[in-house]
């Protein structure tokens, strides 16, 4: 059940994530007055191990000691159950960031969830919405969008000129959002660096400040822009591992340090158990299987069949099960 608030419980600016769950007691919506409407709607904690979210808006209340912020600010407080032991989500519960309106998903406690926090933070105009999260593998940091007009690339790019365009999955809250205001995802690398939380309080504070975001289109040399062109997950039922220790498939070590660059053409990605055919599927954003386009199974390797543009590759096995191996990029010529 949503928990609403209209002030900061003072519990809020000092505990760890950790702590939310008691002091909050489930998922929580804030409303925040500030000096300029409409709101700006930040969301933070889909993940309960990806914190950076949740300790760059704390290090923005206490700057502002409790007083009016520079903009109103809607502030949704995501999963606390999972955030309680460091999990990206909790057995039994569907993925928080899979569970907004769009999402294919079965109707179920996060789906009326999320349809109750876009109820109320909609009901009234607002400024942008903002999704925070971090990754387990290593990235650049980037702003992803799902829709390519100026006032959501803008945005995007004032966090970093890496954009990520993605259409899937479906039920995330970028896309949701997307409906009624510019918004974007947030992806600040790896949860406890400093740089991370350093980048996604300028941020904010930025965002709160904005009088208005440009309606002139990005400049091609500001923007480097991608499109989130497939999906690769591992099949269900095989075991696997990032070391050699006997699985199924045994993923490359250094895998997560492709993303964003370049998995050359014959580059293997996995050493498979003798006999092992196709290991991996891919889907392209329509939901069709493109694995023999990207992949080829030859000597007991897994090898990239062409070269590809891998993005959020973790060697974090259970990240894995849960989301996916990897996403494969393409480029997006920008019009000079």
């Amino acid at each position: 059940m949503l928990q609403t608030y209209d002030q900061i419980p003072d519990e809020l600016l000092t505990c760890s994530v950790s702590d939310l769950a008691a002091i909050l007691g489930g998922p929580a919506l804030f409303y925040l007055e500030g000096q300029r409407k409409p709101p700006l709607f930040v969301t933070v904690l889909q993940h309960g191990n990806e914190p950076t979210g949740f300790e760059a808006v704390q290090a923005i209340l206490k700057k502002y000691g409790g007083g009016l912020l520079p903009r109103a600010m809607w502030l949704f407080i995501g999963n606390v159950a999972a955030a309680k032991t460091g999990e990206r989500v909790l057995p039994g519960q569907l993925d928080y960031n899979r569970a907004w309106p769009g999402t294919d998903m079965p109707k179920c406690a996060e789906t009326s969830l999320m349809e109750d926090v876009v109820s109320r933070v909609t009901a009234e105009p607002l400024f942008a919405s903002i999704d925070l999260h971090n990754n387990t593998g290593c990235n650049p940091h980037y702003g992803c969008v799902n829709v390519l007009d100026t006032a959501y690339l803008q945005l995007a790019s004032l966090f970093s000129r890496t954009v990520v365009y993605f259409t899937r999955p479906l039920g995330v809250q970028s896309a949701a959002m997307a409906q009624h205001v510019p918004s974007v995802t947030l992806e600040c690398g790896q949860a406890g660096q400093y740089a991370a939380l350093t980048h996604a309080i300028e941020y904010l504070d930025a965002c709160l400040h904005l009088h208005h975001i440009p309606d002139h289109p990005v400049a091609p040399h500001d923007i480097h822009l991608l499109k989130t062109m497939a999906t690769v997950k591992v099949k269900a039922g095989l075991s696997f591992d990032f070391s050699a220790s006997g699985s199924d498939i045994c993923f490359r070590t250094d895998l997560d340090h492709f993303n964003f660059g370049l998995l050359k053409s014959g580059e293997a990605v996995a050493q498979l158990r003798e006999g092992l055919e196709m290991p991996v599927f891919a889907v392209d954003e329509s939901g069709a299987d493109i694995t023999s386009d990207l992949f080829v199974v030859s000597s007991g390797l897994l090898k990239a069949r062409n070269t590809m543009i891998p993005s959020m590759a973790t060697t974090n096995v259970d990240v894995v099960r849960q989301d996916c191996l990897f996403y494969v990029m393409e480029e997006i010529a920008m019009d000079a």
